[in-house]
């Protein structure tokens, strides 16, 4: 792709707000010199925004007011001005209900920061894994000139010389001390191992797959992904990239210049190649929701169906994402999809540069981490879109992390209406199920939960564990963590809130899944199917009023990415002054 750079010198859009001798431009001065501002910064320099998502309630973005600070001096040495502007910050580690229902909130509160005040580029300072997509959305919408920076990972966990990835660790041992192989008190002791240093996830979960599609979409610069969070050379990005938006804004150069269809496509096959999260899945349809981009789930198994999962990370694999960046990171798993003839080689990116011009000299390190393709851990890595009348709008699987044996597999259905009767149910030594068993949980999607919980890697009953059993077949309409691992399917769209199939499932029914060919099928006869879904009444709405009123009647399905429906589209930043 082509990019010609706007001219230079130019008014820039923070001139509306500081440029000139009259009343309303000397308002809007005079208060930001009250915080020490000389009166050249204001004389035309470009005005980028650094959206902080740091939080003490998110832990894996608490740094980022050090790195805050690399990325000012990044923008101070290519003659910008620097300010520092607090964003809404979404935990999955701490958010209640989930993280998930406030991801639009965060992007719409972001991006009417971005519209309403004088900002002519941005860094979106990010790290957990619902804050870099709710950034990225913002920016789309807005189309300002804009570049991701997130924080980095945590360094390697051990417990008793085991590596101890985050999350995938945590549900391992959680499982373990259910079936009896491990004591409550070693699982305590295994907690200080979890979270040894500042950082998001160490293993591929959603926070590195979130970095990963931002560097694979172009929208960060080449190697931004793997670093470790407390490596020196985190805060060398960070400037770097504060010195880059600078320019950025000289050029004009916008989100809608960088993520294109074939930006997207990029970025669903390297998620394919890393065994990234399902959750890459609704963020990226988002985020081409709000730039204009027509991306769909048949875009998803398309592009990523014939990809070879070659980074051996934790879910999928055993290494975690410090080995990553040792072994050279995500560029080495760009180039070599190159080299397959499966990048868009002349995709632009936020450095000028094209994708394939980034990437090109780089070497692989350690080829135990980035594996050769015939060595891969699935030969078909990426995420899988199963329909069927179960699904018909799709649902979603990877394989990376599933069982081999479960991929074409036929059981009874043992259902949960939601996430409450899992929990009051799943311990009891009464309850009717065995490893045939198919394990179905209703009303966790956008709506349902509401917000689409990371509830659908649901733990299996004791009694199953026992007999040594590690994986069964589980169906919902909820997320599952980026960490978590299994042959569960997820997504199931139209979710159940909404009357999907999903709604009429019923303990006994036969569900067949086939991976291979791409199915998911109840089977019932079509008219008790009909019947079932004529008689299904819609649950009480769990709100009245609020935030959360508001994202129930307005977020749409799964399939489209859970956005909310009236905030689709690339809608602009107008410039213009205030009424003072």
């Amino acid at each position: 792709m082509t990019f010609t750079p706007a001219p230079w010198p130019r008014r820039l859009r923070s001139q509306e707000w500081f440029g000139g001798n009259g009343r309303d431009q000397i308002y809007h001065r005079g208060w930001m010199k009250n915080q020490g501002f000389p009166h050249d910064m204001f004389d035309g320099r470009p005005v980028i925004g650094i959206l902080n998502t740091w939080s003490e309630l998110t832990p894996c973005n608490a740094h980022l007011n050090v790195l805050a600070e690399f990325v000012k001096r990044g923008v101070y040495e290519a003659g910008g001005f620097p300010v520092e502007v607090p964003a809404f910050s979404t935990s999955e580690s701490a958010f209640r209900p989930t993280a998930m229902m406030f991801r639009n909130l965060a992007a719409m509160s972001v991006e009417e920061q971005m519209r309403g005040q004088p900002m002519d580029g941005c860094v979106l300072l990010v790290g957990c894994d619902k804050t870099t997509p709710s950034l990225l959305m913002a920016a789309g919408s807005t189309d300002l000139p804009s570049i991701v920076v997130t924080g980095g990972p945590m360094l390697n966990g051990y417990f008793k010389g085991e590596r101890v990835g985050s999350g995938t660790h945590l549900w391992k041992f959680s499982e373990a001390v259910k079936a009896g192989e491990m004591t409550q008190e070693e699982f305590a002791e295994a907690e200080a191992s979890m979270s040894r240093s500042a950082g998001s996830c160490n293993t591929m979960g959603t926070a590195s797959t979130m970095a990963s599609m931002a560097e694979a979409l172009g929208m960060a610069l080449s190697g931004n992904a793997a670093i470790p969070a407390v490596d020196s050379r985190r805060r060398v990005m960070a400037q770097m990239s504060g010195r880059r938006i600078v320019q950025m804004v000289k050029d004009d150069l916008k989100p809608s210049d960088v993520m294109v269809k074939a930006a997207f496509e990029n970025a669903i096959r390297t998620n394919a190649a890393i065994g990234g999260s399902t959750n890459a899945v609704i963020h990226l349809l988002a985020i081409a929701g709000r730039v204009g981009v027509d991306l769909t789930l048949d875009d998803w198994d398309r592009c990523g169906r014939d990809v070879p999962t070659v980074v051996n990370l934790m879910p999928s694999g055993k290494y975690l994402m410090e080995e990553f960046f040792y072994a050279g990171g995500l560029p080495v798993v760009i180039k070599r999809l190159g080299e397959a003839g499966l990048l868009h080689k002349d995709a632009l990116t936020v450095s000028g540069q094209s994708m394939w011009d980034q990437v090109k000299d780089v070497t692989n390190h350690n080829e135990d981490v980035i594996l050769p393709a015939e060595k891969a851990l699935a030969q078909s890595g990426g995420i899988v879109v199963v329909k069927g009348n179960l699904a018909p709008k799709g649902a979603v699987l990877k394989p990376s992390a599933a069982s081999p044996h479960l991929l074409v597999h036929r059981g009874r259905a043992v259902v949960f209406e939601d996430i409450d009767d899992y929990k009051a149910r799943i311990n009891d030594e009464a309850l009717d199920i065995d490893e045939t068993c198919v394990m179905v949980m209703k009303n966790c999607g956008p709506k349902g939960y509401p917000g689409m919980a990371e509830v659908g890697n649901m733990g299996l009953p004791p009694k199953v564990l026992r007999k040594g059993i590690t994986d069964m077949v589980r169906i919902s309409d909820a997320r599952m963590s980026g960490t978590a691992y299994g042959t569960v399917v997820l997504h199931t769209s139209p979710e159940a809130a909404a009357g999907g199939p999903l709604a009429v499932v019923r303990d006994g029914d036969m569900i067949e899944l086939d991976v291979p060919n791409r199915r998911l099928h109840l089977d019932i006869p079509e008219a008790e199917l009909a019947a079932r879904l004529a008689a299904w009444k819609p649950l009480h709405e769990q709100y009245e009023s609020g935030y959360a009123w508001l994202h129930q009647k307005h977020v749409q399905g799964a399939d489209t990415g859970a956005d909310l429906d009236f905030l689709k589209g690339c809608r602009g930043a107008p410039v213009g002054r205030d009424s003072h």
